[in-house]
């Protein structure tokens, strides 16, 4: 596209303007022609289908209310005492009582149009008066039995409807409705056989085309069909009948696809009968004008989007001729050396290096400003008041805040120095975005493993400003956690009123960091003025007599008691100093190599390696980093004077809980303190014993478990990696291949094909 000349674009951008949004409305128009049209046609059959079913119970209410009508008279009464068909013929008057039945059953079946026959049947009697075959025997009839099977559902005196299928073939609908006692005193029942032809007339009177009109009974039967062969059968097997009539809804339509054809469906339920009135019809012939539509409108589209076409081909030529000339009168003054491209390009290339000019320019400008504001914060917490000093800090009050890295050490251990320097950058950025408004925070690295935070604001009262800044604290406590995965200690002085005393307030801040050896690490610590006669001093002259006996007789658990011992008795001790905590270390580490010297025994091959080691104690944190590292100094001599150390005990328990729990997350801190030993020096036992790493030796035993597992099990992948102790399958993967030089889907092939 960057060599396409400009008003080639142009013009291919104003043929998508316009062709594009005509296309999607050709389609949206031409597809909601259709989704209209096909719910209106829904509706219609729907509401044709609604018309039919009226039009159908009604003609067969007016023939159950006339039925119930003759019930009423006493037509009936007058045949009562006939309970043979000889009695019936006995004499004249008989027959003519019984010819009056026979003419009022005529006159109910011309009352109703479709009406194929009807008959009484006295309760009891021989004989049937009927319209086909006037009056007859029972034996000459065709049989009534199903007379009783389908009164015995029948609530309340009305009739009941059944569908059947005549001796002589004929289908027909019967009403059959039993006298009751309430219109006369006879006993018997009356049955009209409507046709079946005409209740398919009522079904299809309101439709219209070649639509398939069905009427179910309750059950599903089918009483009325176009295809009559279908007559009395289960009509749930056709083609989505079972589903419409599992429905929740008494009506509705749907659509379908049936023989490649797309069909509507409407169907509704009698509230009276129950029966269900299912019709269905071809889409496709009913949709041709719609699709007709559908057709002209992609023409005209088409037509639309050609003229379109040609418009844009010229607007784009009008339109790039001011740019063009542009382009043209850059590249006669300037060499960009571009080629090969178009105006567009050009000028994107031209307007980015001015863009990068001004962004380098601005960048210098921010450094300098930068290094300026931190050259002031250095000089002013050396004791210097530097020049135009109010523009850093326009307020008159001042804090100096400390972050101290905790377990400093390690952090170097665990970072290169160009880590660490991104890490002292964006602190820097992060710690001066975070305090209130109205307040300056400005930030420096001061030395190893610190930051220092001075606040400059106005002098305010009130509990609502400590606590935003208290908040602000916590937050840099937080992301400096987040950022360094090390906690961090925060010391925070007093209230100094001008900044020839901030290096006084720096002293507070640093000393505040130290009381971490008691608190803790990780806290957020406020300078409080203290009498220095009100601390309480402490001495482990005791202590050190114990652990050097212990020392002699090789009892590492005595040593690490005393230990315990010496934390417990400081941490009990509200106003120890730090100065008196690193005298009593100071003092136990000296009548150490003492002890050691009058023993005749070398204090060079033990601390071999460790450096300055009053150096090292002064770099602890914390009593815990105190308490360690001693009892590994002390193990660590044990095992120079060759006593009967407990090491291969050591060893035997440390391989054993590994066995036991190496499918579990295990804390080796915690595992050491179970075993009753220094993580270090636990450490140390498991690589003399295996020649590994600890975390090495866990990964060993679970990855000879899997092997085990792939050999012998049918497990998947991620089953075995769940059972050996890894929480997912990457992991898993990643260890295997590290120890077996592929991946375990590899291995477990690899032993099924040798075995």
């Amino acid at each position: 596209m960057k060599k396409t000349p400009m008003f080639l674009q142009l013009a291919l951008i104003l043929f998508c303007i316009m062709a594009i949004p005509t296309a999607i409305l050709t389609w949206y128009s031409g597809s909601q022609i259709i989704q209209n049209s096909e719910a209106a046609i829904g509706e219609s059959t729907l509401a044709g289908l609604n018309a039919n079913r009226r039009l159908n119970e009604n003609a067969l209410a007016n023939l159950a209310q006339d039925t119930s009508r003759l019930a009423a008279t006493n037509i009936f009464d007058r045949i009562r005492s006939f309970e043979t068909y000889d009695e019936i013929n006995a004499n004249y008057n008989n027959v003519s009582l019984a010819l009056s039945v026979t003419k009022e059953l005529l006159n109910l079946n011309r009352r109703v149009d479709g009406v194929y026959s009807s008959f009484f049947y006295l309760k009891d009697s021989d004989y049937v008066f009927s319209t086909d075959n006037s009056i007859t025997t029972l034996a000459r009839y065709e049989s009534i039995g199903w007379i009783t099977e389908a009164l015995e559902g029948r609530r309340g005196i009305s009739g009941v409807w059944v569908p059947r299928k005549l001796a002589s073939g004929e289908h027909v609908v019967s009403y059959v409705y039993p006298l009751n006692r309430l219109s006369t005193t006879t006993s018997g029942t009356i049955v009209v056989n409507m046709k079946e032809s005409q209740i398919g007339k009522y079904l299809h009177a309101a439709e219209a085309g070649n639509s398939n009109d069905l009427l179910l009974d309750a059950d599903g039967k089918v009483i009325s069909f176009n295809d009559r062969s279908l007559l009395l059968s289960d009509g749930r097997k056709l083609p989505f009948l079972q589903e419409i009539l599992n429905q929740e809804s008494s009506e509705g339509y749907t659509f379908r696809e049936l023989d490649g054809n797309r069909m509507v469906y409407a169907w509704n339920r009698s509230s009276l009968s129950g029966w269900w009135n299912v019709s269905w019809s071809s889409m496709d012939e009913l949709m041709s004008k719609s699709r007709e539509m559908q057709g002209n409108i992609i023409l005209l589209t088409g037509a639309i989007i050609v003229l379109g076409t040609l418009l844009a081909v010229f607007l784009a030529t009008w339109l790039s001729r001011p740019l063009r000339q542009l382009v043209q009168m850059i590249r006669s003054k300037s060499d960009l050396g571009v080629v090969n491209k178009n105006e567009l390009a050009f000028l994107k290339l031209a307007f980015k290096r001015m863009q990068e000019e001004e962004e380098s320019l601005f960048q210098l400008l921010q450094e300098r400003e930068q290094d300026t504001r931190s050259l002031a914060v250095h000089r002013l917490l050396r004791g210097e008041l530097p020049p135009r000093i109010m523009e850093v800090f326009p307020h008159p009050c001042y804090r100096v805040v400390v972050i101290a890295i905790d377990q400093y050490r390690r952090y170097v251990g665990n970072t290169n120095v160009e880590t660490r320097s991104y890490h002292r950058y964006l602190l820097g950025a992060r710690y001066e975005s975070l305090f209130p408004d109205g307040m300056v925070a400005r930030s420096v690295y001061h030395n190893e493993g610190c930051m220092v935070i001075v606040l400059n604001y106005a002098l305010e009262e009130g509990d609502e400003h400590g606590r935003l800044v208290h908040q602000a604290l916590e937050e840099v406590r937080d992301q400096s956690l987040e950022l360094l995965e090390h906690s961090v200690t925060v010391g925070v002085s007093e209230l100094a009123d001008g900044p020839e005393r901030v290096t006084l307030r720096l002293f507070e801040a640093m000393e505040v960091i130290k009381r971490r050896m008691i608190n803790g690490a990780g806290a957020i610590m406020y300078w409080h003025d203290e009498e220095e006669n009100s601390r309480k001093y402490l001495d482990s002259e005791s202590s050190e007599r114990r652990i050097l006996n212990f020392l002699d007789a090789g009892e590492l658990a005595g040593i690490y008691k005393e230990l315990q011992n010496i934390r417990s008795r400081i941490s009990a001790e509200d106003n120890i100093s730090y100065d008196n905590i690193m005298f009593i270390y100071y003092q136990l580490m000296g009548a150490t190599l003492k002890h050691l010297r009058e023993n005749h025994l070398g204090t060079g091959r033990m601390i071999m390696g460790r450096g300055n080691v009053y150096s090292m104690l002064a770099a602890m944190d914390t009593l815990d980093e105190l308490e360690e590292y001693l009892y590994d100094f002390y193990c660590e001599i044990v095992q120079s004077l060759d006593h009967s150390t407990p090491e291969t005990n050591y060893a035997q328990r440390i391989t054993e809980y590994l066995k036991q729990h190496y499918r579990e997350e295990i804390v080796f801190e915690d595992m050491a303190k179970q075993i009753g030993i220094s993580y270090s020096y636990m450490r140390k036992i498991v690589y003399e014993q295996t020649g590994s790493s600890m975390i090495d030796f866990v990964n060993q035993l679970r990855i000879e478990k899997a092997k085990e597992l792939l050999r012998d099990s049918e497990l998947t992948i991620k089953q075995i990696a769940a059972e050996v102790g890894y929480y997912n399958v990457q992991s898993f993967n990643r260890f295997f291949r590290k120890y077996e030089g592929m991946p375990p889907s590899g291995y477990k092939s690899a032993k099924s094909k040798s075995s």
